[in-house]
């Protein structure tokens, strides 16, 4: 028996402090691990665990009610996988302040889980212990929704949970329509959509973000981290499931800076997260792997639910990925990317543009309306190392990069500021900023051709053809033009290695973002294209390149001793 219960105490993978605990309050060690943890702030100067902290969240918790369900009238008592993971690491561990009061030291939580983890539970009594209970006078305790009608839905348990307290009743506190006040010290709790909606100058004790994988930008929660600033010891709260596998959302940044605090490749003592998760290496389906990934169960959720939801996994390819992503906590899409990033990045290699002058190449172009992103991309094909050396360029008018900012969480100015994507004077792609720069390539490289959208030329294309009438060649953008160079990027993404890479894009950080964003259209017979509707973005940079290796193929395929004297214009068929 001991040697059983020091195994257990090990694999909890808890510090000796919350152990302690655990015990000491005669709750059982929980069996269920995160799969991701950043460290206790255990070494922060002067830190000590506080049980009394600890014990006073509990107790406050324990004077609320459920509201829904077959619990419903009964106390909120958190469980031990809560306690351990959750309440105890964030409220217990204090350390003095400027003025010698001991303080939380963490500021910033974040918690995620699959579906019916009782989510919507913890947020509710959180959000009324930070606004009532946590001895801050005029508490101002925001829950940050991704919309408006997300806000409406989840100020309901917090109004639910609010009326059904009787310690809040007779403390004053009273739901109203918008916002849960206590009018005795101008305490308020309320649900908020945009950074529009909150008061200016908002002095945030508590910001609770809800399903943070739905949030399209990271204003409103910038906002209210901006807005706890002025408070001793604030608390900003995430909690989430995960995501449908992006790199530039809201989501993924913030999960990522989790990844990497809990790995220890930087020390942030104010910032913790816990990731609950199945490792995608075990069986979906066994018992083990659903434990593992849900901290409640069989509770929440239970075994006839979970095995509902497996079963139609077993049955579907789209159920299974939700099943993975909602029930097990692995990040992953419903419409699955075309190109894997582990793959993409291996084949990055590195690309010296002025080693590439005097090679033969061909290019692709697809332009963007005339407000958005227009790619050209240029193709070396390498017969000593095999595969193709890839140069692509990105432009876009300068005034939408607030746009694409937001929709890349600020990642676009950075591709700015490094030189991959080029801002064109103006409101609109100014065509004539690229042909400079086309014309520069074309000294440059040995140009063969330049493939482009034909149902989709502009003058930019005319000025090209203008130099050469038969350097510019049509390229319908159907199955029948585009599955066999898309499907040959595939190849050589997949067969590729960090030894030897076969499509070498150095690493371009405008064309990763669009491989992520990529999804592919497929026919009944198995025929492909690039898929913009279904595509997470951008995917411009795919869209060029597949249409300059389109020429490039079909040019091979004519090669003779005497086509790049003749010039014989190339049509591609759609």
């Amino acid at each position: 028996m001991a040697r059983a219960t020091r195994s257990l105490r090990l694999s909890a993978k808890l510090s000796p402090e919350i152990l302690w605990y655990l015990e000491s309050r005669g709750y059982e060690i929980p069996t269920c691990v995160p799969l991701i943890r950043t460290p206790e702030p255990r070494t922060v100067k002067g830190a000590v665990f506080d049980p009394a902290k600890v014990d006073k969240v509990i107790t406050a918790l324990g004077k609320l009610k459920h509201t829904q369900g077959k619990w419903a009238n009964t106390p909120i008592v958190p469980a031990a996988v809560q306690v351990a993971y959750i309440i105890a690491p964030v409220f217990g561990w204090v350390a003095p302040d400027e003025d010698g009061v001991n303080r939380r030291i963490i500021r910033d939580a974040y918690v995620e889980m699959p579906r019916k983890g009782a989510k919507t539970t913890l947020v509710a009594s959180l959000a009324m212990y930070l606004g009532f209970a946590d001895d801050e006078p005029g508490a101002q305790v925001i829950l940050g929704a991704a919309s408006r009608d997300q806000a409406g839905q989840a100020y309901k348990p917090l109004a639910a949970v609010a009326k059904s307290s009787k310690v809040l009743l007779d403390a004053g506190v009273r739901a109203l329509k918008s916002e849960i006040i206590k009018a005795r010290d101008g305490s308020v709790v309320k649900a908020v959509s945009s950074r529009g909606d909150l008061a200016h100058g908002a002095n945030v004790h508590g910001g609770l973000v809800d399903e943070l994988h739905v949030h399209k930008s990271p204003d409103l929660l910038e906002a209210i981290e901006s807005g706890t600033g002025a408070r001793s010891q604030p608390l900003v709260f995430i909690i989430t499931t995960a995501d449908d596998g992006q790199v530039t959302s809201v989501y993924a940044q913030r999960r990522d800076l989790i990844e990497k605090i809990a790995a220890r490749v930087f020390k942030a003592p104010a910032m913790y997260g816990v990731v609950f998760a199945a490792d995608r290496r075990e069986d979906p389906f066994s018992e083990q792997t659903i434990a593992n990934a849900n901290p409640l169960y069989p509770v929440t959720p239970s075994r006839s639910f979970m095995k509902q939801a497996a079963d139609k996994a077993k049955a579907n390819p789209v159920a299974m990925a939700s099943y993975e992503r909602l029930h097990l906590g692995i990040r992953s899409s419903l419409d699955a990317r075309f190109i894997d990033l582990t793959r993409w990045d291996r084949n990055a290699s590195i690309i010296d543009e002025q080693k590439l002058a005097g090679r033969k190449a061909w290019g692709g172009i697809d332009l963007g309306s005339v407000s958005d992103i227009t790619a050209l991309v240029w193709l070396f094909p390498d017969a000593d190392r095999g595969g193709y050396d890839v140069l692509a360029r990105f432009y876009t008018p300068e005034a939408s990069l607030d746009a694409l900012d937001k929709r890349t969480q600020r990642t676009a100015s950075g591709w700015v500021k490094s030189g991959h994507l080029t801002l064109t004077p103006g409101d609109v792609t100014d065509y004539d900023w690229i042909a400079t720069q086309a014309h520069k390539d074309l000294e440059t490289f040995d140009v063969k051709n330049i493939g482009y959208d034909r149902w989709h030329a502009s003058q930019l294309v005319v000025d090209l053809q203008n130099e050469d009438e038969d350097l510019m060649v049509g390229v319908a953008q159907g199955v029948a033009s585009l599955s066999a160079p898309l499907k040959e990027i595939e190849r050589l993404v997949l067969k590729g290695t960090a030894a030897k890479p076969l499509f070498r894009h150095g690493g371009n950080p405008v064309f990763r973002w669009m491989a992520d964003n990529l999804r592919v259209y497929i026919d009944s017979n198995g025929n492909i294209k690039p898929d913009k509707a279904k595509s997470m973005d951008k995917i411009d940079g795919f869209s060029a390149a597949a249409t300059a290796l389109a020429v490039a193929m079909q040019a091979a395929e004519h090669e003779t001793p005497s086509i790049y004297e003749t010039r014989e214009p190339l049509v591609i068929p759609g």
